[in-house]
């Protein structure tokens, strides 16, 4: 499996694919390791993950530079990413000494008055982490960094296209004293997926990824009736009111769509709706801040906006565009495809339900629509299928409030982009997006079991 820097072309390097016998000889292993995880003490846990987090702070700058070139992103955005995934140990460092459990009063219980009830937490056994290409070090360090402080063993997954970064990181774990077997990076395409789903080894899959690949993943889960954990597409909305701030609202697209992550977030701003009275205005606003992007090699510093993560990614994003101006849409900013390149795009005078606004477009595009008031916009965002984040700009705090609370969505940003995630934040959405919430307070719960233990008479 060649490894390519999807700019440049250039061979990175080879993966291997795993076969069905060595995927399931990985399953067999784990069995091992979550015994091995599971006996280790919660401060023995946190230990562990404080010395991950360490290495991966002191081998910060190759591993900034090898993500931004496997993955497209901008080395600027890749240094953030593998800052976030430090933080993100950290916190689950501090998350595995305090798994906690309950002391439920029997008393409550008319004839149960003598007895004492409380509840511990186990962990589930082993996790499947299937880790998309977009965030791969953030995402999989939600997942591995959970699972390893619930003590659970966990069988990494890393994406097809750049899983070289993990595979760094997997040595990195490896080397600080983690169980061999409690945690394995084993490399594949869709099959491998497929086979963690369905195996009776594997006591959870954790997937992010687009919603077919959750449903198929769900569908092999039920078999098992393991547990799943889905964070899956989505089609934010962000609203521009006639009192909002147009040039932080503009900036607020730029950043949340057509910068950050070169467009491919599952939370990016994909939908704007602005009221009619400041379409113009806000439309002038939007185009200034997006021409002065710039697109370019992502190991550059000064560089905004890189490669998609495939040409052929690229050439779905810019067939999108084509079919918007074929239903009506104008391109104020925006040019051709260069290969893996495809310039960041705005996009006037979309209709209400036009396939540029149905369906996710994965790439650095961002459609303006007309509404004529708030409600409006707010109908027509509940519309779509998906559920994952929503924003509102206005300096109205009564009609921001009332506009959070109708949004049909997982989380709402008032007065800031949608594509925003802090660790200590559940992080999820409704619908088609797949119901979970993933974050430090709620992941480690997820892969957690509990366990009710009845002490009869304990109270006498």
């Amino acid at each position: 499996m060649p490894i390519h820097n999807p700019g440049s072309g250039t061979l990175l390097g080879e993966m291997p694919v795993a076969t069905e016998d060595q995927a399931r000889q990985a399953v067999e292993t784990a069995q091992r390791g979550r015994r091995e995880m599971a006996a280790i003490p919660a401060h023995e846990r946190a230990r562990l993950l404080n010395a991950v987090a360490d290495e991966i702070e002191r081998r910060s700058d190759e591993l900034t530079r090898l993500l931004a070139a496997e993955n497209g992103k901008p080395i600027r955005q890749t240094r953030e990413e593998v800052a976030a995934a430090i933080r993100i140990f950290r916190g689950f460092a501090g998350e595995a000494t305090r798994v906690l459990g309950r002391q439920i009063p029997l008393d409550a219980v008319p004839g149960l008055e003598s007895h004492l009830a409380f509840t511990i937490r186990e962990p589930l056994g082993v996790i499947a982490a299937i880790v998309p290409f977009n965030y791969p070090v953030e995402l999989y360090a939600h997942k591995a960094a959970a699972a390893l402080a619930a003590g659970n063993a966990v069988i990494v997954k890393p994406p097809e296209k750049c899983p070289l970064t993990l595979m760094a990181i997997g040595g990195i774990v490896e080397g600080v004293g983690v169980p061999a077997a409690a945690h394995q990076v084993v490399t594949g395409g869709p099959d491998l997926a497929r086979f963690l789903a369905a195996t009776p080894g594997v006591q959870m899959i954790s997937l992010t990824g687009s919603t077919a690949a959750g449903k198929a993943i769900a569908e092999l889960a039920a078999g098992t009736l393991k547990r799943t954990h889905l964070e899956l597409g989505g089609n934010d909305a962000l609203i521009v009111c006639a009192d909002a701030d147009l040039e932080r609202a503009a900036e607020a697209v730029v950043l949340g769509r057509l910068a950050r992550g070169n467009g491919q977030i599952c939370c990016a701003v994909k939908r704007v709706y602005v009221e009619d009275a400041v379409y113009d205005t806000f439309a002038e606003a939007l185009e200034a801040q997006a021409r002065a992007l710039v697109v370019g090699d992502q190991l550059e510093e000064p560089t905004d906006v890189g490669p998609l993560i495939t040409e052929s990614a690229a050439v779905a994003v810019a067939g999108a565009v084509e079919d918007a101006v074929g239903a009506g849409a104008r391109v104020v900013v925006g040019g051709p495809r260069e290969g893996a390149f495809v310039p960041p795009t705005v996009l006037l005078d979309v209709a209400p339900r036009a396939k540029a606004v149905d369906e996710e477009i994965f790439g650095p595009v961002a459609p303006l629509l007309r509404v004529g008031d708030p409600l409006e916009a707010v109908e027509l965002a509940n519309e779509s299928p998906y559920g994952l984040q929503a924003a509102i700009f206005t300096k109205d705090v009564s009609r921001a409030f009332s506009v959070a609370r109708r949004l049909e969505v997982g989380g709402v940003v008032i007065n800031g982009s949608t594509a925003l995630r802090a660790e200590n934040l559940p992080f999820g959405g409704v619908k088609l997006t797949g119901g979970a919430r993933e974050g430090l307070h709620d992941t480690l719960l997820d892969m957690t079991e509990q366990k009710t233990i009845i002490v009869m008479d304990g109270m006498a």
